[in-house]
């Protein structure tokens, strides 16, 4: 696989994470609770696929894409980077035991941990689609970082 393919398809991930996350909250609403079950087990795969794609990606290109966006733009990225990234450190933890007690079927406190895991981790899916918008798609920060490899 090209590693230059990888960060597409970490952030398709990342938005199918986000539609299986929403999609999972409408189903309990809804009184579906073993289709809530599997979107959600479904979207913690997509995660835990998307962190595998994302350290590969990493591991082979040896890159670090930084922001080369305008200078307007840089301290609201680094702002949402920030927080992403500590979100995004917390969410796996936060998954288990929110799925775990899910299983367990200790529905209070399932409950109770699912409303601080959900919106947590649906800011970082959204939030891992636009970083990817902006790191390589909206600005030239992706292309810098390539020639920066090309000429080293």
């Amino acid at each position: 696989m090209d590693p230059s393919t990888l960060p597409a398809v970490n952030a398709c991930l990342n938005g199918l994470a986000t539609i299986l996350l929403c999609s999972g909250v409408y189903a309990i609403k809804k009184g579906n609770e073993q289709l809530h079950i599997r979107l959600m087990v479904s979207a913690f795969a997509c995660s835990c696929v998307f962190l595998v794609g994302y350290l590969s990606h990493h591991f082979m290109t040896g890159l670090t894409v930084s922001y080369a966006g305008p200078d307007w733009g840089r301290t609201p990225y680094l702002i949402m980077l920030l927080v992403h990234t500590v979100f995004a450190a917390a969410v796996p933890f936060l998954a288990i035991h929110t799925i775990r007690l899910g299983l367990r079927d200790d529905r209070p406190a399932h409950k109770k941990w699912a409303r601080r895991t959900f919106p947590i981790w649906l800011f970082v899916s959204i939030t891992g689609v636009l970083i990817y918008f902006i790191l390589y798609q909206w600005t030239p920060s992706w292309s810098e970082a390539l020639q920066t490899l090309q000429g080293e």
